[in-house]
């Protein structure tokens, strides 16, 4: 054999093993995901992400995590702290009532497997998240609505109780003087607790758990606890929820839409962004009076939050640290 012949052989012959080893190289990073189509195996450090300012939350989320729970667990355990707390008005016990002075409850949660539960316009539950969970791991529905949500959680042993404290009352009692319905922005909406967490597999999961709009119409419900606009997981692309006035998320199925425009590639900030720019579109000029913002997560653990008007904050916990961060807002009026 001629020398140049056998050097030309050679050559193919190495770049075939390079190539080889690149292949094996980048399969290595690749694994087959329920439905049998190859996605990336992306190492993810754990992390939480929660509407407002919410550190006593977050971190027990966090906790869970560190202790080896799921982030289902996380969520689940992380929203509770908030509906215990008798210091806000707006999740769990002590939130402002409706007009007719009675304090009424909504909540989901959704797994990394895509299993949603819900309930709405629940009485007496202070742990209605909890209740959600059970809705969505122990009964053949989706969403348990007032009385029977309400029955359901008893036959499991939840405990009875007046929602109502001393301090809701009398702002319900001064409100009733003029009876104005207004709804104030960043003030009527801001301790509802949406919360995103990815888990040290990997895995994410979303809670959300309001006592939703202050002297609201009796059987009101906003879009905490309706999947795809209050709270939207995808385990393979990310997580979004929402705050804010309700009746407008529900509007564009602001978390849903956020879900789905990360699949095609946009970064959780741009796609809040555009879920944003929706809901003032769709609102003509009354955006001015209302507030609506979101926060999202992706597969990579990278963040994004955006919203109509200033003044939206969220927490992170992530590599050891718990801080709060202030949204990005589209109208600074």
């Amino acid at each position: 054999m001629k020398r140049r012949n056998f050097l030309q052989k050679a050559s193919l012959s190495t770049i075939g093993v390079v190539a080889s080893a690149s292949v094996v190289a980048c399969n290595a990073n690749k694994e087959k995901n329920n439905s049998g189509s190859i996605v990336n195996s992306i190492s993810v450090k754990p992390i939480v992400i929660a509407t407002w300012n919410v550190p006593n939350a977050t971190a027990k989320a966090w906790e869970v995590i560190n202790n080896g729970g799921t982030s289902l667990d996380a969520v689940e355990q992380g929203c509770m702290i908030e509906e215990a707390d008798v210091k806000n008005s707006s999740v769990g016990k002590g939130g402002l009532p409706d007009r007719d002075g009675n304090v009424t409850l909504d909540a989901c949660i959704m797994d990394k497997d895509g299993n949603y539960g819900a309930v709405m316009c629940v009485q007496n539950i202070t742990h209605v998240i909890s209740l959600a969970r059970k809705v969505m791991e122990q009964t053949p529905h989706v969403i348990l609505a007032g009385e029977g949500a309400e029955k359901f959680g008893y036959d499991l042993g939840f405990t009875k109780e007046n929602l109502l404290t001393e301090s809701s009352k009398k702002a319900w009692e001064k409100w009733k003087e003029t009876s104005d319905y207004k709804p104030i922005i960043n003030i009527e909406n801001h301790d509802t607790i949406g919360m995103l967490a990815i888990d040290i597999n990997g895995d994410i999961s979303g809670a959300c758990t309001t006592s939703g709009l202050s002297y609201k119409m009796a059987g009101r419900v906003g879009d905490s606890p309706i999947i795809g606009s209050g709270l939207f997981i995808d385990n393979e692309v990310g997580g979004a929820t929402a705050t804010g006035m309700g009746e407008e998320v529900l509007k564009t199925v602001g978390s849903f839409l956020i879900v789905e425009l990360m699949r095609q590639g946009k970064t959780p900030q741009e796609a809040c962004e555009e879920a944003v720019r929706r809901v003032v579109k769709k609102s003509g000029n009354r955006y001015k009076d209302f507030q609506v913002g979101f926060i999202a997560l992706n597969k990579k653990g990278e963040t994004g939050a955006y919203c109509i008007h200033e003044f939206f904050n969220y927490n992170i916990y992530k590599d050891g640290e718990n801080k709060n961060y202030e949204s990005l807002f589209y109208n600074k009026v």
